[in-house]
């Protein structure tokens, strides 16, 4: 049997192991403390930055959506803007075109009445200060006719075409043969290619 001395260093001993388990098991939890709290700020800086990043990336790319939305935008406009520009100039050159057209065919009556005035003068008044000054004015507005290219329809001698004469007789001719012009009853003039009045004709049937 052991002493009171025995039992009392026995206790002691058991005392002392158990110290020992209680201080290591307090060093443990010192140390993963110690740990945590280095760690730890390292970790929260980490997932605080990725998430400034993400929120960032994900601003950008919103950012970016809306820029690429905006120039298709200015670009549409920009199109459309285009066509509307090239369609109102075709409209203004249309529009002045025929507006020219118009004032050709009113003058074109002039320019028959010089011509029949200026048929009927006698010979003997041909040299006259009258009939020069009508010659004058004749070539004058015959000048600024063409300028404006506005030119007369050959007719006499040509071969029928109705894209340019009107036929509104058949004679007999033994100068130009079937289908081609003998008379011109009415000048006929183009303005830029395009027939402003037909040429009046007879042709040879």
């Amino acid at each position: 049997e052991e002493t009171p001395a025995q039992d009392a260093v026995t206790d002691d001993a058991d005392n002392a192991e158990n110290d020992a388990d209680e201080a290591d098991e307090a060093n443990a939890d010192e140390v993963s403390e110690s740990e945590e709290e280095q760690d730890g700020p390292g970790d929260k800086a980490d997932k605080k930055f990725f998430k400034k990043k993400a929120k960032a990336d994900k601003k950008q790319d919103a950012l970016k959506e809306k820029v690429d939305e905006l120039e298709d935008k200015v670009k549409r406009q920009m199109a459309e803007f285009d066509n509307f520009r090239k369609r109102t100039e075709k409209e203004k050159a249309a529009m002045f075109e025929t507006g020219a057209k118009s004032v050709i065919e009113k003058i074109l009556p002039v320019v028959d009445n010089f011509e029949r005035g200026l048929a009927t003068i006698p010979e003997e008044d041909k040299g006259s200060g009258f009939a020069n000054g009508m010659e004058m004015i004749y070539r004058q507005l015959m000048t600024e006719l063409e300028k404006m290219d506005v030119k007369p329809i050959a007719a006499v001698g040509e071969e029928f075409n109705p894209e340019f004469h009107n036929a509104v007789m058949q004679v007999e001719s033994e100068e130009y043969e079937s289908g081609v012009v003998a008379q011109e009853l009415l000048k006929g003039y183009t303005y830029r290619d395009t027939v402003v009045r037909h040429s009046m004709v007879a042709v040879v049937s």
